[in-house]
């Protein structure tokens, strides 16, 4: 592992003036992504500012119609609560499929949205229910936030302080998943809600996380899987790994989703 400087934000505000004042510096949340890139030698932080202090960047709030999660909320405190269970129960599926017991008790839902890694859960969650990542500057919709593989709108400075989800009328994750590292290869999240219609799918495109409009207007119209079994995705868009080849999962993302619109009930 290189060297690099450690500290221990005492703020939002103290945070992002490290991260400005230091070309080269990561914010460590849970680490379950960060910390083995760096002892693979992958990433080369200069430093690190450790947000584990900050308190207010911790709970979860169900009020208005809206799922609110602070940033640095581990994906066990959103698979033990009954507030989200009740308002959003597939976000509960999606926190207990993410990774193995130690990860979903450090990993958090900030780190894992601001990482975008192509093949993570939540990205899916925010996309497929039309949330609003709200920052240390702004809020952005979820669709303006996710840009291309490990890559978002967020600016060097910039961090994550919650995510507002909209309640649902019906929404469902599936998944099928690696089975040693519980990685989505294929990621279904649909919904129907106050954003409409919505199919995100992850783990599957070459640009990371997406939509399918011709799925999401088949539903609109008959809210059936039978509607969108002859809706398929073009492979020359798909990843295509040891663990999967783009015609293979090309083929997943309409089963997947199927499968996510009858979990849907």
């Amino acid at each position: 592992m290189y060297d690099f400087e450690y500290a221990k934000a005492k703020s939002v505000s103290d945070a992002a003036a490290r991260l400005k004042a230091t070309d080269g510096a990561k914010l460590l949340a849970g680490g379950m992504t960060l910390l083995p890139t760096i002892k693979l030698r992958l990433a080369k932080p200069s430093a690190l500012v450790d947000l584990g202090r900050l308190g207010d960047l911790k709970g979860i709030t169900v009020a208005g119609g809206i799922v609110t999660i602070k940033a640095m909320t581990r994906h066990a405190d959103v698979l033990r609560s009954a507030d989200v269970a009740k308002a959003i129960p597939a976000l509960v599926t999606l926190a207990g499929g993410i990774g193995d017991v130690q990860v979903r008790h450090r990993g958090t839902i900030g780190g894992s949205v601001a990482n975008n890694d192509p093949a993570a859960d939540y990205p899916a969650g925010c996309l497929g229910l039309g949330a609003t990542i709200v920052t240390s500057k702004r809020e952005l919709a979820a669709d303006d936030f996710f840009q291309a593989l490990f890559t978002t709108a967020l600016q060097p400075d910039e961090i994550i302080t919650e995510i507002k989800f909209p309640v649902p009328e019906r929404a469902a994750y599936i998944k099928f998943k690696n089975p040693a590292s519980r990685y989505a290869i294929v990621g279904a999240f649909v919904s129907k809600g106050p954003k409409g219609v919505r199919v995100a799918i992850t783990g599957a495109g070459d640009n990371g996380v997406f939509r399918i409009a011709a799925m999401e207007q088949a539903l609109t119209k008959s809210f059936t899987a039978k509607a969108i079994e002859g809706i398929k995705v073009d492979p020359g868009n798909m990843l295509g790994d040891i663990h999967a080849s783009s015609e293979y999962r090309a083929h997943l993302v309409t089963v997947m989703a199927k499968r996510a619109v009858v979990a849907c009930g």
